[in-house]
C-alpha cells in the first residue's frame, strides 16, 4: 500500500467528518469543505491504486524494459497532477477516435 493511498483514507475520513459536524450545525460552507476533502481522498486513494497496480506490472516486465518502466513510475510518482493530465488527455484523444460519424 502505498502513502497515497493511506493520506487518501485518511483525507476521506477528516472529510466525512468535516462534512458531518457542517450538517449538524448547519454550516454549508463547512459541509461542502468536508466534500471536498472527502472526494481529494477519493482521489487520493484511486492513484494510490493505479501506482500499486503499476508497481506489479513493472515487476513483471521483460528484465530488459524493467529500467525504462521504473523511469516512467517514478515520473508518475513526482509528478501525479501532470500524470493524470496526460492519461485523461490520452483518454479522451482515444475517445474521440473511436467513436462513428
Amino acid at each position: 500500500m502505498t502513502d497515497e493511498r493511506i493520506k487518501g483514507a485518511a483525507e476521506q475520513i477528516a472529510g466525512k467528518a468535516r462534512n458531518g459536524f457542517g450538517r449538524l450545525t448547519g454550516d454549508r460552507s463547512l459541509q461542502l469543505d468536508g466534500r471536498m476533502e472527502e472526494y481529494r481522498g477519493r482521489a487520493r486513494d484511486a492513484y494510490g491504486r493505479v501506482i500499486d497496480g503499476l508497481d506489479g506490472l513493472v515487476a513483471k516486465a521483460p528484465c530488459r524494459y524493467q529500467d525504462t518502466a521504473r523511469k516512467g513510475l517514478d515520473f508518475a510518482r513526482r509528478k501525479p497532477l501532470l500524470t493524470t493530465g496526460l492519461v485523461a488527455g490520452l483518454a479522451v484523444v482515444l475517445g474521440g477516435l473511436g467513436r462513428r460519424r
